[in-house]
């Protein structure tokens, strides 16, 4: 029998690996006390001067309780792994147990931008050195968007649907914003949603360094001795964003399953807005973003003044942090100025599909112990005066709602309010 449909939708739980820490409470450790975790790369050479990035501190798959030399060789793509893990930490954080009943009405939905690049790449240097039939018969699992979510239902036991949303950089949001629709209308009562990237690999970041979109340190940068800086959204300096590698999740569960199976909400998703930008593969559109802020506050049934904070996106690009707080100042006018509005890719850098995943859980953990992460590594932009961008220093502060922003290459765009409990 189908359940009711119009199911208010809680997050219950959530799991992520970063640069700042391989799990989310070393993330939120370090996040909470400012720190930025970027550094020259170690996971491959590079001649790019745009050469720091954010690695997932101490990454060793055969290190987890659950994978052995073999399944590590076997599942050469980082992304699957990752994904395994942080599902994993997310079900236990949550206290949701997967048994013959929940397993099969739990969906897991784990988007991502590019994918698996690393496990291609291992097997076109088999394929040149070593010759065709050294190409793993892993590769083509390895390269599906849905194994990595696929590979948690076989770790963790869950049933339920299982597919990865391409939204790009929205990737983690499409995938909450999906997820929730999925609860409330009656298809499953509990998701892992989220997003993973792995794409500390030389040609991506050559490819990313081409384009001018990430950050060329030289030596008068201030990220040139201190690596920490090269992040600095809504900074007079700023200069690109720094790619990073990471991956999280959080668990969405019906309300009436919280005393079913006696689980705590962490918050709750009240408003989703979603659109595209028809326009340019890199360049944002102001009208489509507007919209999608404004249709996410009015699917939670608010107006703009209720918002009381915003995880912005926030790239550390001069087109793109302008563009979001140009859309900002249309949706809230002279208010803006009362609303702090963060960015945590000055910590983070851009994890590209795992962004807006990883940025929704630090945001909730934070609304829940009152308080605002900041933009850290901050230098005033006279252009932005108006907007308090929490410089460099966590705020003690509480509020009820939040926006979190989501755009991506490609032209899309996905905005989520969520509410405490």
């Amino acid at each position: 029998m189908r359940a009711p449909k119009n199911r208010r939708v809680f997050v219950i739980g959530y799991g992520a690996a970063t640069p700042l820490g391989s799990t989310f409470k070393t993330t939120w450790k370090r996040a909470v006390q400012g720190e930025a975790g970027f550094r020259k790369v170690t996971r491959c050479e590079v001649k790019t001067r745009s050469n720091v990035v954010g690695e997932i501190p101490g990454w060793n798959p055969t290190a987890l309780d659950f994978v052995d030399k073999k399944e590590a060789y076997n599942w050469d793509a980082d992304f699957v792994i990752l994904t395994m893990a942080v599902c994993k930490e997310a079900l236990e954080d949550s206290g949701l147990v997967i048994d013959e009943e929940s397993g099969p009405r739990t969906a897991c939905l784990v988007g991502s931008a590019l994918n698996d690049t690393d496990s291609f790449r291992i097997a076109m240097d088999n394929y040149i050195n070593r010759g065709p039939y050294k190409v793993s018969p892993y590769l083509l699992p390895n390269l599906c968007a849905n194994l990595p979510a696929g590979k948690a239902g076989m770790l963790l036991g869950f049933t339920g649907p299982i597919f990865s949303p391409q939204g790009a950089c929205a990737s983690g949001n499409h995938a909450i914003g999906i997820g929730s629709r999925m609860i409330r209308d009656g298809d499953c009562d509990f998701v892992i949603a989220g997003g993973v990237d792995t794409c500390l690999i030389p040609e991506i970041l050559q490819g990313f360094a081409n384009m001018s979109v990430t950050i060329k340190i030289k030596p008068d940068d201030r990220a040139y001795e201190d690596p920490a800086q090269a992040s600095r959204p809504f900074s007079i300096d700023r200069k690109g964003i720094v790619l990073s590698e990471g991956a999280g999740v959080v668990v969405l569960a019906a309300e009436e399953m919280l005393s079913t199976y006696g689980l705590t909400p962490k918050a709750e998703v009240v408003g989703i807005g979603w659109t595209s930008d028809a326009f340019h593969f890199t360049r944002p559109r102001m009208e489509t973003i507007i919209r999608a802020i404004r249709d996410a506050i009015d699917d939670a049934g608010l107006d703009p003044e209720d918002i009381q904070y915003v995880n912005a996106h926030g790239t550390s690009t001069h087109r793109g942090d302008s563009t979001e707080i140009q859309c900002l100042r249309t949706v809230f006018g002279s208010k803006l100025g009362k609303i702090p509005v963060s960015s945590n890719k000055s910590q983070l850098g851009h994890t590209l599909g795992a962004s807006a995943a990883i940025e929704a859980a630090l945001s909730i953990e934070a609304m829940q112990r009152g308080l605002i992460l900041p933009t850290v590594n901050h230098i005033q932009d006279p252009a932005f005066a108006d907007v308090d961008v929490v410089p460099n220093t966590v705020r003690k502060q509480r509020y009820e709602f939040f926006l979190s922003n989501a755009f991506g290459f490609g032209g899309t765009n996905c905005c989520i309010v969520f509410k405490g409990v």
